[in-house]
């Protein structure tokens, strides 16, 4: 066998590299890059993880102060304060809302001391239930893209695509003054189009690897089953505020994770240090 040049060999690497950090789209010719909450914070910038260390070791110190003043301990409010590095760290995640059930959802989740990521929709729940969008941004929740009509992404025109992300985008920053920075394709299908348009509108695109199938039932502890057999750490699930069974299983799903050792966060806290990367699919 004649004996392969440096040049050639670097080249064959380079390809075989290429190729692992991409995933075959459902069409089997798209492709996309992709990456796992635990390998997005160990590429985190050396940068980034000092400087979260740092506001880990200031909030630890507010806490032990105030706590002395007081005479008792303060409750962890959430924020930056989770170190995914080293806690058994979860998502926990809601599609589809806000809805009738969501002012619910939000008083458990203020009772219960856990943070979510709120995948909206525009039509009929952005535009219908603003207050509820600012309540979800005002308790520390993570406000997140679900697209505007949950049309399939790699179904419609790129042109089309981008006005359900973007009209999304718009809505949330009129009624927050914020821009959502991640968004989930409805039915997890995107391509490297999807890609290119999320990345152009700011927004890194996130799966998961627990759902209840909360859309085929409205049993709640069958939902809770389901959530907690599939559970691992680094994990996001995929729950609906919209479905009758989905919020009564939260306070115990939420009760069980935190018996087995779980912290539940928001995406962002999941993947910090690193910061979501427009464009990028994250999927555990």
């Amino acid at each position: 066998m004649p004996k392969q040049n440096s040049a050639a060999r670097r080249t064959s690497i380079a390809g075989l590299l290429t190729a692992t950090s991409l995933v075959l789209a459902l069409s089997g010719c798209a492709s996309y890059d992709v990456t796992a909450p635990a390998d997005a914070r160990a590429e985190a910038p050396a940068a980034a993880g000092k400087a979260k260390d740092a506001r880990l070791a200031a909030a630890g110190d507010a806490k032990h102060q105030s706590g002395a003043k007081s005479g008792r301990k303060t409750a962890d409010a959430g924020g930056d304060e989770v170190d995914c590095r080293k806690a058994k760290c979860v998502a926990l995640t809601f599609d589809a809302g806000p809805s009738e059930n969501t002012n619910r959802l939000l008083d458990i989740l203020k009772r219960e001391k856990a943070h979510a990521t709120f995948f909206m929709l525009g039509k009929n729940h952005i535009e219908k239930r603003p207050a509820e969008v600012k309540r979800i941004d005002a308790e520390g929740h993570e406000l997140a893209n679900h697209t505007w009509s949950h049309q399939i992404l790699t179904d419609i025109k790129p042109e089309t695509a981008w006005r359900e992300i973007s009209r999304v985008q718009d809505a949330v920053r009129k009624i927050t003054g914020k821009s959502p920075r991640l968004m989930r394709p409805p039915q997890g299908r995107t391509d490297k189009n999807v890609s290119k348009i999320s990345k152009e509108l700011g927004v890194a695109q996130v799966l998961w690897s627990v759902t209840a199938k909360d859309y085929e039932t409205n049993d709640s502890a069958l939902i809770t089953q389901r959530v907690l057999e599939q559970t691992e750490r680094d994990g996001i699930i995929l729950l609906h505020d919209i479905y009758r069974g989905t919020v009564p299983a939260v306070p115990g799903i939420l009760k069980e994770l935190k018996k087995r050792g779980y912290t539940v966060v928001t995406v962002s806290q999941l993947l910090s240090p690193a910061k979501p990367q427009p464009g990028m699919v994250y999927r555990p």
